[in-house]
């Protein structure tokens, strides 16, 4: 039974012990009211077995078959291109002899990205929506981006994951994006506090839903694709207003957080951290209100499922015939096991975890590697390189130059007050200096591609997505994407003949 399947379980005993009514149930599970009902019936017939459906890996009978749904897109993109999805259904079956039904020709043309020219905007109607039953049935998640040291101080983004029936911010974390990688980390530590919930409440942030161009089709994304393996239903909230215990929470903290921030001296993120998790009891204690039901609907993690394998990043390679495999500029070597002496040809995931380790699965076990030898090509690159300059590393933790400490050495204090350093005969008798370089202005074109590469980063774009999005390499993006302004190139070493 899969974690999707167990879900559904459980919130099906709720149902039938009437901790909660049937539209809670189906939107837990994601199901019309209808088909909550028909389940719950066969439910209590047969039990769990139930729950799977019996058609699974059947094609079913009434399935448009797929050339006729290629010719069916192909003629709404060209000779009946601008016609509605209903008009076109009637004219391809008096014109073209094909009978497709409105509805199973409107998801066709939908998937493939055909979207009808005529639309309706359905009257808006907001209720006050009712807190569900349990701890643990729904939490709300957000990030607020925010100066959180005060006016002068830099921004980055706090995230919230509040339970929907008490209002308790049941974790939370300050970073420097909301990107995948935080909200992975702030999920991590949800589940090591308390479980795996029934269901997620989240915006359409690029994190959590892919929004393709009108001609490409959807993919799940990294954060999606977890939520499914845990068995978590991933509900889209259609406007800030339906999430607003999350929202209104962002903007208590913005006035309290702030203050406590302040009080306490907090200059870094990490600061900010250890402040926050001396004020959730707090702020947990001042607004949590009681829920209906005292049992909580928090899953424990399962015997085998290792979170940490579900909440990285995953990847499918091909294997080479050496047996490696190659990820972002590192190459593993997969090692043989009992079971299969070879994996050569073979398609396998690397997973790329929170503190960037890599791990290798072949449909689902684990598949022993390690550092593969670097090439002879890349062995004498190194030889090529005489000298060596020191490089000083100046963690920033994701705030401005202000407010992040600064590392200098007696040697770049040296060379930086004595910028002439060799000076020899140039053969005619005179002495040649050498001059530090000049750092030349940032072109228009560097300034464009840093603003493009940073905005690019905000909305939570990975390196790779945001080089094939912009047409520039990753290196390229990588420099653009740790310089906190538009980087310049050095400019030619001025000599002077004395």
């Amino acid at each position: 039974m899969t974690q999707q399947e167990q879900a559904r379980l459980q919130v099906l005993n709720n149902l039938l012990a009437e901790y909660m009514t049937t539209e809670q149930a189906a939107t837990l599970m994601g199901l019309s009211t209808r088909h909550t009902r028909r389940i719950l019936a066969a439910y209590r017939e047969k039990g769990a077995a139930a729950i799977a459906h019996g058609n699974r890996g059947r094609r079913p009978a009434n399935a448009t078959p797929s050339t006729l749904a290629i010719e069916a897109v192909r003629l709404a993109r060209t000779r009946y291109a601008g016609v509605n999805h209903t008009h076109l259904s009637e004219l391809l079956r008096e014109r073209e002899g094909i009978d497709i039904g409105r509805d199973t020709l409107r998801t066709i043309l939908t998937n493939a990205g055909v979207n009808s020219p005529r639309r309706r905007r359905p009257p808006k109607h907001r209720v006050r929506r009712q807190r569900m039953p349990r701890e643990g049935m729904l939490i709300q998640v957000d990030g607020s981006y925010h100066r959180w040291l005060g006016k002068e101080g830099p921004q980055f983004t706090l995230l919230l994951a509040i339970d929907d029936a008490t209002g308790t911010v049941v974790n939370a974390l300050f970073c420097e994006l909301e990107n995948t990688h935080s909200y992975f980390s702030l999920l991590d530590g949800l589940i090591r506090r308390c479980g795996i919930p029934l269901a997620l409440y989240a915006d359409r942030h690029a994190v959590f839903k892919y929004t393709p161009p009108s001609e490409a089709a959807g993919a799940p994304t990294q954060f999606s694709r977890a939520m499914d393996e845990l068995g978590v239903q991933l509900i889209f909230a259609q406007s800030p207003q339906a999430k607003g215990r999350v929202e209104r929470a962002a903007g208590t903290f913005q006035d309290r957080l702030v203050s406590e921030l302040r009080l306490a001296g907090a200059a870094t993120i990490d600061d900010a951290n250890r402040v926050l998790e001396d004020f959730l009891p707090r702020f947990n204690g001042r607004f949590k209100v009681p829920a209906r039901e005292s049992e909580v609907a928090y899953r424990a993690v399962a015997e085998g499922v290792c979170p940490e394998k579900i909440l990285c990043f995953k990847y499918r390679r091909r294997v080479a015939r050496d047996n490696t495999v190659r990820y972002r500029w590192r190459t593993l070597q997969l090692l043989p096991s009992t079971d299969r002496p070879t994996y050569a040809g073979a398609a396998v995931d690397v997973l790329e975890g929170l503190d960037d380790s890599l791990a290798v699965q072949h449909e689902g076990r684990d598949v022993p590697s390690q550092e593969a030898p670097p090439r002879p090509s890349v062995l004498r690159s190194f030889t090529r390189r005489t000298t060596h300059s020191p490089i000083i590393h100046q963690p920033t933790n994701g705030l401005d130059s202000k407010w992040a400490s600064r590392l200098a050495t007696l040697d770049a204090d040296h060379d930086a007050e004595q910028p002439v350093a060799n000076s020899g005969r140039n053969g005619t008798g005179q002495v040649r200096k050498t001059v530090t370089p000049r750092r030349r202005k940032p072109t228009p074109l560097q300034t464009a591609r840093w603003k493009a590469v940073q905005k690019a980063k905000r909305r939570g774009l990975s390196m790779r997505g945001i080089a094939r999005e912009l047409g520039i390499h990753r290196d390229t993006v990588k420099k653009y994407m740790n310089a906190e302004k538009p980087p310049t190139s050095p400019g030619r070493s001025a000599s002077a003949a004395l």
